[in-house]
Order: C-alpha cells, then structure tokens, then sequence
C-alpha cells in the first residue's frame, strides 16, 4: 500500500514527522505508522511547558495490536498539544499531515534536523523501494 509522505516534512526512523517553522516544529506519526498500528485507543503526550530532549521517549501511541513509544524529534518546549486527537485518537488516521498532528514545540537555539530523512527516503525505507 502506498501512502502520502508531504515534502515538506522531515520524517525520523521511529516514524515522527517534522514540520519546521521558524523555531515551531509541529510533530506527529506518519501515516505508514498509523497504519502499522491499526485502530488506535488511546495517546498519551507530554504537558505544555514541558521540556523535550531530542531522542527521548515523550509519549506513547496505543493500538488494539502494541503501545509504542513517541520520541522527541527535536529539544524543545512544548508549547500545544492536540486535544482533539488525545480524545478520539482514532481520528489520527484521517488527516496525519494536517489536523493529526500531536504536539507544537518551541524548539531551542540548535535545532538540529540532521537525523531527519526526505519524504523520498522515508518511502523507499518503509515500503522497500
């Protein structure tokens, strides 16, 4: 199956995206991962004013078939989080890239995308190509 990757996200091998403006990332779950995980039950994210270390655990994702880690993409401080899919987090699926994002974060002086890969090459990485 083929899914929708946007070209203007940064994604990371754990299967967060980035969308960088400015110092505001929004991040959320790739599509290819939502799909890995089934119907999804429950999302648990940090609070705002938290603070984010690039590569931590931040949250978790739980589906009928595993619970799996979320991970910082990026240090910074959370600034939003997106209540709509912490309540009906089966809502995720629909829209990823757009109202299924997860979290804001006001990212600090030395954001660092560099462990991020392109939408071309988180394709052929997750759907062998």
């Amino acid at each position: 199956m083929s899914f929708d990757y946007p070209d203007d996200l940064k994604y990371m091998d754990s299967h967060e995206y980035v969308r960088l403006d400015g110092d505001i990332a929004t991040v959320g779950i790739s599509a290819f991962a939502i799909d890995q995980l089934g119907d999804i039950v429950f999302i648990e994210l940090p609070e705002i004013g938290d603070s984010l270390t690039q590569g931590e655990v931040m949250g978790n994702i739980e589906s009928v078939k595993a619970v799996e880690d979320i991970y910082a993409p990026l240090t910074g401080t959370v600034l939003e989080c997106n209540d709509t899919m912490v309540d009906a987090p089966e809502q995720l699926a629909t829209d990823p890239y757009g109202e299924g994002w997860l979290l804001k974060i006001k990212v600090g002086e030395t954001t660092d995308l560099s462990h991020g890969i392109s939408a071309a090459d988180y394709r052929a990485q997750v759907e062998g190509t």
